[in-house]
């Protein structure tokens, strides 16, 4: 299990709204996401559905420090982040789901 927090990126369409979000437990949290767990979010309200970027830091601190430098960047400094992990900007749930069963 992955300790600490991690930082992460949701759409709902390659190059679409792009939702930066932080969390202690990623998997939960995407799980959420993906069943509009709280209806009336930014997420569940554009429908962002699609894991499309994530980094797992240390701490929580570390994690909070990170998305607040992705939430002050412009957009493309956020399709960097993405690209560089996800260049076809596919769902990552599943590999998620699999480096956590890995562990």
């Amino acid at each position: 299990m992955v300790r600490g927090g991690s930082v992460y990126i949701m759409t709902n369409k390659p190059y679409g709204v792009l939702y930066v979000g932080v969390t202690s437990k990623l998997i939960l949290r995407v799980q959420q996401h993906k069943t509009k767990f709280h209806p009336k979010s930014f997420t569940a309200r554009y429908n962002l559905d699609k894991l499309i970027g994530y980094e797992h830091l240390p701490t929580i601190v570390e994690a909070i420090a990170r998305e607040k430098q992705l939430k002050a960047g412009n957009r493309a400094r956020k399709i960097k982040f993405i690209e560089a992990m996800n260049p076809q900007w596919l769902d990552l749930c599943d590999k998620l789901v699999q480096e956590a069963e890995g562990q």
